[in-house]
């Protein structure tokens, strides 16, 4: 089964960029379609590998910083390649 995630990580911390882009790197890292914007990350795949990867890589993010928001959307379909039509 095909997953799309949209996901936003936001430090509460003045030094929040450093820790985003670590965690965006290591998505990309993963081989898997990984699209960025300046509001969120979309990470498209199969579901059992998307969601591997968000376990570890949000577990090791929350690891290291004390203060985090993560906020994630999913849905049932890799939506990668999607167009508006208006």
């Amino acid at each position: 089964m095909k997953i799309s995630v949209e996901l936003t990580l936001t430090p509460l911390q003045d030094n929040f960029e450093p820790p985003i882009i670590n965690f965006i790197q290591k998505l990309r890292a993963s081989g898997l379609i990984v699209l960025e914007n300046p509001l969120s990350t979309q990470v498209y795949g199969e579901y059992d590998k998307v969601m591997e990867l968000l376990q570890t890589e949000i577990k090791e993010t929350f690891d290291n910083l004390d203060h985090v928001v993560l906020q994630m959307k999913m849905v049932k379909s890799d939506r990668s390649n999607y167009e508006p039509h208006f």
